[in-house]
């Protein structure tokens, strides 16, 4: 399965990237499953992805959590904490 990943503000130059393609194992998947790939890249993957460090994530352009299914060609955006004054 093939998801596309959109890495939004700071993100994009912590990682390098603005957006990406990603294999997964399986037909179906869940966030938390996708999250752990990223974690196990290493480096500012795994530190930005840390079980204590907050950060939004939306599938499809509707906000989802963990337990939120993944299926092939979802768009997944990743977002980090975001301040405001």
């Amino acid at each position: 399965m093939k998801v596309k990943l959109l890495y939004f503000a700071a993100l994009r130059e912590r990682f390098g990237t603005a957006e990406e393609t990603l294999e997964l194992p399986g037909e179906q998947s869940r966030v938390a499953a996708l999250i752990d790939v990223l974690r196990g890249r290493g480096g500012p993957w795994t530190e930005f992805f840390a079980t204590d460090y907050p950060y939004r994530v939306a599938v499809n352009q509707q906000l989802a959590g963990l337990v939120s299914p993944l299926s092939d060609g979802d768009e997944v955006a990743i977002f980090p904490p975001v301040t405001g004054g």
